[in-house]
């Protein structure tokens, strides 16, 4: 076999392994250095010392020669430094902090109080609490980013008060899966930095790209969810005075006071010091750290079980990110070395694309591959594949990186994985079926693909804000 060829045969035997279950980050870390050993194989510069020695020596002497010849691959060097390189990434600083916000946020008992507040003030809105808990889980999602947290306390919280408000099935789980989902677009997105982190694209840029497309997909679920429960009332009978009562304008004003104002702030505080260059993102997301902790003080929900909670959930999610770094700049240096990309870049190139068939290749295989696989699985591993390749095709590297985080909403939506199925399924009421969340979660699906027919007819919803704040 050539190197390309063992090259692809890499690839798809990390397909392979990847099915059967085996975790991803030690998947990619066996076969780099595996096959790692092979592309950097030099028996010269490797048993060098070996071969210098006399007939003297001595048995224990020859043995550990030879040893220390094997070991002298130069892969084990690269793997070293990708490690070192990874450790030490500043973009990659920031995940930690967002995480350690995120869960102190989701533990301040916030969110309880932002959906009763908005549930009351959307009351004579078609759809009222569905829209509550849509607003409710967007403000919420921005301001932890972690789906499986949002989907099962809103599945807690809001999922009980729709059915009782005798809200259809699967209109109701619909609403919160899809919503649960929109903290990977919107920002401060851990997946945006990942994206950076393997692009190179500017974190401050992204988050400025991907402010808009996120306001367009939460407008188009508004839409629908309005539109439907107008079109199709019964599917989101408009709640009774003792199911939502009526409440004073004074009284309301200072519920929006004391719920919605208090996490807004935090997020446009986050938000606006990395948009106008007051802060670095590892430095607001310091700030978003001591914030969410403000906050749960001043909710009295800071206890010491729930803080060593939180440290602990951080540290293991961001030790999971960052070998999944490893293993993958390992097994993608591999790949390159031993002529992968070039062989796939020659592939692409002899289809003889355009532009929009080439994003809309590489957005049908982000969207397969969110089937079976993460979104950190795709946005570390497969992704980093397509990247050369824009230059190609004159696509820019910061479009295409919020084409694919509005893609990968769909990776928890769309069944057989669909994981904020399964998170909701596993607080929902018996009587919620796992068949229902799914039909619930289509059209948001389809939502999804208008908002990324739009971005393309309209890229200026893209670049806009990176052009007036940066002068791109």
């Amino acid at each position: 076999m050539t190197d390309p060829q063992v090259a692809l045969f890499m690839l798809g035997l990390f397909i392979f392994i990847v099915f059967l279950g085996f975790p991803i980050a030690f998947n990619l870390m066996a076969l780099g250095i595996a096959f790692g050993y092979y592309a950097y194989f030099d028996a010269g510069r490797m048993w060098r010392a070996y071969g210098r020695l006399d007939e003297t020596a001595s048995w224990w002497d020859s043995t550990s020669l030879w040893l220390e010849g094997f070991v002298n691959n130069r892969i084990f060097d690269l793997f070293i430094n990708q490690t070192y390189t990874v450790m030490s990434n500043e973009v990659l600083t920031a995940v930690p902090l967002f995480l350690f916000m995120g869960y102190i946020v989701e533990r301040a008992n916030i969110v309880d109080r932002l959906f009763t507040t908005l549930n009351v003030a959307s009351k004579n809105v078609p759809g009222s609490m569905g829209v509550a808990a849509l607003v409710t889980c967007a403000l919420f999602a921005t301001a932890t980013g972690i789906v499986g947290a949002v989907v099962t306390l809103m599945g807690l919280l809001a999922l009980p008060a729709m059915l009782k408000a005798r809200y259809d099935q699967s209109f109701a789980s619909g609403i919160i899966c899809a919503g649960g989902t929109l903290g990977i677009l919107i920002p401060p997105s851990i997946m945006l930095i990942v994206y950076a982190a393997s692009s190179g694209v500017s974190i401050v840029k992204l988050y400025a790209g991907a402010l808009l497309p996120g306001f367009t997909l939460v407008s188009l679920y508004l839409i629908y969810v309005v539109t439907r429960s107008i079109l199709q009332p019964s599917v989101a009978p408009r709640p009774t005075s003792e199911e939502v009562p009526d409440v004073p304008l004074g009284k309301l004003l200072f519920m929006i006071a004391t719920s919605f104002f208090p996490l807004a702030f935090l997020i446009l505080a986050v938000l606006g010091s990395i948009l106008f260059g007051l802060a670095t993102p590892t430095e607001a997301a310091s700030i978003g750290a001591l914030g969410g902790m403000v906050l749960a003080v001043a909710y009295r929900a800071m206890t010491w079980q729930r803080l060593r909670e939180s440290v602990y959930l951080t540290v293991r999610t961001t030790a999971m990110v960052c070998w999944l770094f490893v293993g993958s700049y390992t097994f993608s240096s591999v790949f390159s070395y031993l002529g992968g990309e070039q062989i796939i870049s020659e592939f692409v190139q002899t289809l003889d694309l355009t532009p929009f068939q080439f994003l809309l290749l590489a957005q049908l295989i982000i969207f397969l591959l969110g089937w079976p696989l993460e979104w950190s699985e795709i946005i570390i591993i497969f992704v980093p594949i397509f990247l050369p390749l824009l230059v190609l095709f004159n696509i820019d590297p910061l479009f295409f990186g919020i084409l694919v985080a509005l893609n990968l909403q769909t990776s928890f939506l769309t069944p057989p994985m669909a994981m904020s199925a399964y998170y909701l399924k596993g607080i929902a009421p018996p009587e919620v079926r796992l068949t229902q969340i799914f039909s619930g979660v289509m059209p948001y699906v389809g939502m999804v693909f208008i908002a990324m027919a739009l971005i393309y007819a309209f890229p200026q919803i893209v670049f806009y804000l990176p052009e007036q704040l940066y002068a791109r």
